[in-house]
């Protein structure tokens, strides 16, 4: 297969020349996007490397880690490339890992992979507390939006991409900022792309991150709530309207009907002073007990219904 790498370039030059130095041989193309760097990565890196490999992307504003890395994938399906694989420039993402991340796509097992921090215990150690909470709570708020439920540590940005899937992608509409990987898997689940983690190490250098999990996690929690509910319409009242259809009108329509109904003799016991019966409470609680039994049953078929079947099925022998 011919495989690409994309290197979004921003304050990296510390570092960056040494991660272009670890990438293999297999490695076709090396896409480094200066994303209107202030230090003018993309110049560094012309007048430092001699890799025949590498390209350099400039972008006269900056547009953010997504904006970089799909000005990459553009290139990539231009120059006819199978594989792009994403790394940061910083230093913190093995190129040496490579190989494991494009196996699954060469071997047909999976159209989109992505590293987990999360995966092995010993591969948390030197992960800051802060990121590792948030981190985890962004993973379950993930798992709900995207309906990848099996994948943790969705802002891991060391990635692996089959071009044929790349070509069916929006790319005009993903994100452009820090929220473009959590995005990436909303609109691959929308394709019913199969997305598999690979285990991987955390690793910190001495590149401060501009990421604050105080401020990204209201503004991810909307966009995430958003996405929710345009993959449960598009998925299970356009696309189809199947059991899980059936098990979360239901749900909702008993969760309402018992909290208004409830809520209604409550406000009455209030005015009236009259405490309200035994079976007027369970004529409220009923509906919502039952509701939530199928708000549960409607997660649990979701969470079965895990795209599996690749799109892309080729299978090269060597990988």
């Amino acid at each position: 297969m011919r495989i690409a790498i994309a290197i979004p370039c921003y304050k990296v030059t510390r570092h960056v020349m040494n991660v272009i130095a670890a990438i293999g041989p297999e490695v076709e193309v090396i896409y480094a996007v200066d994303d209107a760097c202030p230090e003018h990565s993309g110049k560094f890196i012309e007048e430092h490397t001699h890799d025949p490999r590498v390209r350099v992307i400039y972008h006269a504003e900056n547009q953010g880690v997504g904006g970089a890395v799909v000005s990459a994938y553009r290139a990539a399906i231009a120059d006819g490339m199978d594989v792009v694989v994403k790394i940061d420039g910083d230093g913190q993402m093995n190129p040496a890992l490579m190989r494991h991340f494009v196996r699954p796509i060469a071997r047909g097992k999976a159209d989109y992979t992505k590293g987990n921090r999360f995966y092995r215990p010993e591969s948390l150690r030197g992960m800051p507390a802060v990121r590792l909470i948030g981190n985890a709570a962004l993973s379950f708020i993930n798992k709900l939006s995207t309906g990848y439920w099996p994948i943790m540590d969705p802002t891991n940005g060391y990635t692996a991409i089959h071009s044929a899937v790349l070509r069916q992608l929006p790319l005009d509409k993903l994100e452009r900022r820090y929220f473009f990987e959590s995005d990436m898997l909303y609109r691959l689940n929308v394709l019913r792309a199969v997305v598999q983690d690979v285990p991987m190490d955390a690793v910190y250098a001495d590149e401060e991150s501009s990421l604050r999990v105080s401020k990204v996690l209201p503004e991810f929690l909307g966009k995430h709530i958003a996405r929710f509910f345009k993959r449960y319409v598009y998925q299970y009242l356009v696309r189809d309207f199947n059991i899980g259809s059936l098990y979360s009108v239901l749900g909702t329509l008993l969760c309402l009907a018992g909290l208004l109904f409830g809520s209604a003799r409550w406000l009455h016991s209030i005015a009236t002073g009259l405490p309200a019966s035994s079976g007027t409470v369970m004529a409220a609680a009923l509906p919502i007990f039952i509701g939530i039994q199928f708000l549960i049953a409607f997660l649990h078929h979701d969470v079965s219904s895990v795209p599996r079947e690749p799109l892309c099925t080729e299978v090269v022998d060597d990988a």
